[in-house]
């Protein structure tokens, strides 16, 4: 499928690009996307809580009181849970959340988002560009003249520009990534998806596999 490349300033540069069926224009598979980007969030998750139980909390094992004849419960020593400052009953613990997607999965989602994104509209391309140094308020006024300045939107780039990057680490709804790190989960949450003309090689050379 064709469709035209656009400049910097949102205006057509009267070039078009060929966007491979086979990435963008497949049937979108729901629970593929769903299991990718659960893996996405699950595999972001440390897992690193952990609260003291009754036998890891500091303090005596003496019995506190008599067993019988005070008119309230029986209790053990002080680190009894129902206390305060006791142990925790079935605390958390360190635990890992990694999840595993079969790579044929994960691909198919990703050709799916991209495959939706592409139906509903909601791809950019743009031609190559870069910055000479670090400028949030250039970036700002490139997303103002494509129309997207309020909406989230993922610019893909064939290589990593380190100036791009910095450029648009200060504003929130805006990102910047490699055509090679791309993900499901990047994809389905921009609003808009902008593709560098040299991002359009590494995603067919990347997802096609």
């Amino acid at each position: 499928m064709k469709i035209d490349i656009i400049n910097i300033d949102g205006q057509s540069t009267g070039k078009q690009v060929d966007l491979p069926e086979d990435i963008f224009g497949v049937e979108p598979n729901e629970h593929a996307v769903y299991l990718a980007v659960k893996l996405h969030l699950a595999n972001k998750r440390q897992g690193t809580n952990k609260t003291k139980e009754r036998g890891e909390v500091k303090g005596s094992t003496r019995k506190i009181k008599r067993q019988k004849g005070t008119g309230t419960a029986r209790a053990g020593d002080i680190k009894n849970p129902l206390f305060r400052g006791g142990g925790r009953v079935f605390g958390p613990r360190p635990r890992t959340y990694d999840m595993k997607v079969n790579k044929k999965v994960r691909s198919l989602a990703r050709k799916s988002a991209l495959s939706d994104k592409q139906a509903q509209g909601n791809i950019v391309v743009v031609e190559d560009f870069t910055f000479e140094a670090p400028k949030t308020q250039q970036f700002k006024g490139i997303l103002a003249k494509l129309n997207i300045s309020d909406k989230k939107s993922v610019l893909v780039t064939g290589d990593m520009d380190k100036h791009l990057y910095l450029s648009s680490r200060n504003l929130p709804k805006a990102t910047v990534t490699r055509a090679s790190d791309l993900n499901t989960y990047e994809i389905v949450k921009a609003q808009t998806l902008v593709l560098s003309e040299g991002a359009i090689e590494q995603i067919k050379a990347t997802f096609a596999k």
